[in-house]
């Protein structure tokens, strides 16, 4: 399936992943600009009031950025919704969405056509998040433009399954178009989710150790020195399972011990959005691509550089292809 109009114009097939309480305005912005489809959650603005202020700046400053710069690259851009009983603001934040014509909408726990409906009325395109075949064929059934594949390795609310092995098993019956999570930090893995059949990288813990994010400098730091071995996927957090760094766990009075006896965790009851927030303010998550991360660039300097690593392998595997 060719991809959506939206991407035509972006340098590199990549989409920043919507990160709670760490992707704002000035993130999506700069990825616009830096020629990538920036992403954020509705919820990372307290207010549908703020929310729509939000998606007022970031199309105002995209058009005119593209007024300036008309042969520059520049992405568009797209919110996270959460379609679960659990957020109170869904009907409200969607009807700012479909009143401002947001490009890109990506929905996270529940397809529901409604939604996917009222996106499609103006011409958006509509995203899910899944991390098993059952979540795919819902989401294929609410009628989604494509599925985001969050395999095991993904921060945030992950999946475990291999990469290789979802993908397979998903394009087997899905034809739309397929995005890639999970451990994707350079321009070599944006080549190989490609190779693997996606259509679209999905990168999520490299754009935390940006200039731009909104993560404490700590975060960031501590994003920076982990390592993939690191990673703890626990539900003990919120209820849900999602990855989480052990330091940070530590940090939070986490008995680590326990957290990776999956027979220990006590699921527990899934938090509103109000004490997710508060849970996820200090114990921080990410993938296990924290291992090819170094270091804290501008949104700009990232591109540039996942762009040469990009072209670089494609330039590599063509004069040796095996």
């Amino acid at each position: 399936m060719a991809l959506p109009a939206i991407f035509k114009n972006n340098r590199l097939p990549v989409v920043a992943a919507p990160m709670f309480l760490v992707s704002g305005d000035e993130l999506t912005i700069a990825t616009c600009k830096a020629g990538i489809t920036g992403t954020f959650p509705a919820l990372n603005q307290r207010t549908t009031e703020g929310f729509e202020e939000w998606v007022v700046k970031i199309t105002d400053e995209l058009n005119a950025f593209r007024e300036a710069n008309p042969d520059a690259p520049c992405g568009h851009f797209g919110v996270n919704l959460i379609v679960h009983r659990s957020n109170p603001r869904l009907q409200a934040d969607l009807e700012v969405v479909v009143k401002h014509k947001v490009p890109l909408v990506i929905t996270s726990l529940g397809a529901v056509s409604e939604v996917v409906d009222a996106v499609h009325s103006y011409g958006g395109v509509v995203f899910h998040d899944i991390t098993n075949r059952r979540h795919a064929e819902k989401a294929a059934e609410a009628g989604v433009d494509g599925v985001i594949l969050v395999a095991g390795g993904a921060g945030g609310h992950a999946g475990t399954l291999n990469p290789f092995a979802l993908m397979a098993e998903i394009r087997t019956f899905f034809k739309g178009t397929i995005l890639l999570a999970g451990a994707i930090s350079s321009g070599s893995d944006v080549v190989a989710a490609r190779a693997m059949g996606a259509d679209l990288a999905y990168m999520g813990t490299r754009f935390i150790a940006t200039k731009e994010s909104n993560a404490q400098p700590e975060y960031k730091q501590m994003i920076c020195e982990a390592r993939a071995e690191d990673i703890v996927h626990t539900p003990a957090v919120s209820g849900v399972p999602a990855s989480f760094m052990q330091q940070s766990l530590a940090a939070n009075g986490y008995d680590l011990e326990k957290l990776r006896d999956p027979a220990a965790v006590d699921f527990g009851k899934k938090l509103t959005v109000n004490d997710e927030a508060k849970a996820w303010k200090t114990v921080w998550s990410a993938g296990h691509g924290v291992s090819a991360i170094a270091d804290v660039p501008t949104v700009a300097e990232l591109v540039d550089r996942l762009e040469d690593e990009y072209r670089q392998t494609l330039k590599r595997l063509n004069a040796d292809p095996g």
